[in-house]
This record gives structure tokens, C-alpha cells and sequence, in this order.
């Protein structure tokens, strides 16, 4: 990416949501297509087992019977391994599905993946964004820069709302 290059916007709501096919904690594979018919969160984040990504995890967790009873799914996605996202999840008894993109495809599909400046020092990471699709496969409401805490909420609120 070069220094004038803007970062990719991601679909915009009432776009058909980017499909994906990427292997989930536990062994197996979820694909987005797979899940038509109900609504689907995929929140984005950083790294698992840092602090914000693990408040985030554990907020969805707390909420999972919620999201479940409105009919929602609800998707993990960093780069991480499936090992590490074992790791996490039984560290923090966490109950939400998590993704591995390691080859960034879907984060890059998102618009996810961007510039980051920590210290003074740029790098590229993935920007904690969610997206809510509805049961027709289109975006329906998008959260970028998303605050680790109290995120879960506002998410459920939309979801509730469709």
C-alpha cells in the first residue's frame, strides 16, 4: 500500500455482503453463504488474548443467548490461527465462533486490513469494524473504528431491530 493510497472502504450498507470461507475454532469451516436466511454479525478484530480484543469476546459471550434468540450468528474474524483461537477461547471460556483469515482475504474483502500508526511507527493491522448482514445477504449496518467495550450492545440493539 502506498502512502497515498486510501485505505478500502469495505462494503457500504446495502451492498451483498463479501462471501468467505475460512476455518473456525474446533476444526471445520464456516462459510458466509452457508448462513443465509438469518442475520450474521462479523466483528473484526486485532489479536486475540490482548486486552481490548478479550473485554470485546467476552462482551458477545455474555450476550450470545440474546444474539441467539433474535435468530443471530455471531463471527470472530482476525488473522490469527485456529490454535491460537482454542487457545483464547478456552482461556477465557469464551462462546462465540472465531475465524481464521490468515491469508487476510476476508479482512481485505472488508476493508478491514489498514494503515495503523502506534509510537510514531506505521503498520498495517486490522481496524476493529463489525458488520451486521441480514438473512438476505446484504449489509445491513456497518460499526467502523468500533470501541472494544460496550460494542456488543449497540450490535444486539441493530440485530433486535431488524
Amino acid at each position: 500500500m502506498t502512502e497515498a493510497a486510501a485505505p478500502a472502504a469495505g462494503p457500504a450498507i446495502g451492498d451483498d455482503a463479501p462471501d468467505f470461507t475460512l476455518p473456525r475454532d474446533g476444526g471445520g469451516d464456516v462459510t458466509l453463504a452457508g448462513l443465509k436466511g438469518k442475520p450474521v454479525v462479523i466483528y473484526f478484530y486485532p489479536k486475540d488474548d490482548t486486552s481490548g480484543c478479550t473485554k470485546e469476546a467476552i462482551e458477545f459471550t455474555g450476550l450470545a443467548a440474546e444474539f441467539e434468540a433474535a435468530g443471530a450468528v455471531v463471527l470472530g474474524v482476525s488473522k490469527d490461527t485456529v490454535a491460537s483461537h482454542d487457545k483464547f477461547k478456552a482461556k477465557h471460556e469464551l462462546g462465540v465462533t472465531l475465524l481464521s483469515d490468515e491469508d487476510g482475504a476476508a479482512c481485505e474483502a472488508y476493508g478491514v486490513w489498514v494503515e495503523k500508526s502506534m509510537y510514531g511507527r506505521k503498520y498495517m493491522g486490522i481496524e476493529r469494524a463489525t458488520y451486521l448482514v441480514g438473512a438476505d445477504g446484504k449489509v445491513a449496518q456497518v460499526w467502523r473504528k468500533a470501541k472494544a467495550t460496550g460494542h456488543a450492545k449497540q450490535v444486539l440493539k441493530a440485530v433486535q431491530a431488524l
